[in-house]
């Protein structure tokens, strides 16, 4: 399990403190209005944000002495960061290997990884000549392959219509059960957590004011997240 317990990063304009815990196999949900701390909170989990007090574990291990290579984490942006000069096979490979020196296994695992995301008849091809869909795809596949128990993804499908945002969604909740991952997932999309995630958590003004489960959105108990709902 992952657990932040009064997690805070001070600065001078806004000091943020959370408490949240995600089980393996199951994906939170970050909502909230823009500003209000979603992409902080993943990059202090992931070790590029600072950290002033509060803890941080994984199965009962600090990770606030690690480095972000250290950490048994993926974290995916919505810049998915593909090479365009490589072939989405070297894209997902380096996910495992920075020097694209394959073991036997490794290389399976890349095959694995693009079949189940339906990107085995695309190995060849150079991101650039792909859809916006396929790329994300490509970009998820590196993620996944890399096979750590903790996925962070930061609003990773927003640029893509409803339809390719619901349809790797799923994809994500299906590989999320089969791996077992932990995942905190930011979205601007309420519609999007009530779909995928078991966890939804609001955060304003640098906390965590809300969180439960897909009820949370239907009965929301504060103003601000009232506000937030346009309800």
């Amino acid at each position: 399990m992952l657990e932040l317990d009064r997690l805070t990063s001070r600065y001078p304009e806004q000091s943020l403190c959370f408490t949240l815990q995600v089980k393996p196999g199951k994906i939170t949900a970050l909502i909230g209005p823009s500003g209000a701390g979603k992409s902080t909170l993943l990059s202090m989990v992931a070790g590029f944000a600072r950290v002033d007090s509060g803890t941080l574990s994984f199965n009962g291990h600090s990770l606030l002495g690690m480095s972000p290579a250290e950490r048994p984490i993926t974290t995916l942006f919505q810049d998915h960061n593909l090479f365009w000069h490589m072939s989405v096979y070297q894209n997902i490979a380096i996910g495992l290997s920075p020097s694209l020196r394959l073991t036997t296994e490794q290389e399976s695992q890349v095959q694995q990884a693009a079949e189940q995301l339906g990107l085995a008849a695309l190995l060849a091809r150079k991101p650039g000549t792909l859809s916006g869909g396929q790329q994300q795809r490509v970009g998820l596949a590196r993620s996944l392959v890399r096979r750590k128990p903790l996925l962070l993804l930061d609003e990773p499908f927003s640029a893509l219509d409803p339809a390719l945002r619901f349809e790797l969604l799923s994809l994500l909740r299906q590989q999320t059960d089969a791996q077992e991952l932990a995942v905190l997932l930011v979205t601007h999309h309420p519609e999007e957590a009530v779909r995928v995630a078991d966890n939804i958590a609001f955060v304003h003004s640098g906390s965590i004011v809300e969180n439960g489960g897909r009820e949370l959105l239907s009965a929301p108990r504060t103003e601000e997240l009232k506000a937030y709902l346009g309800s």
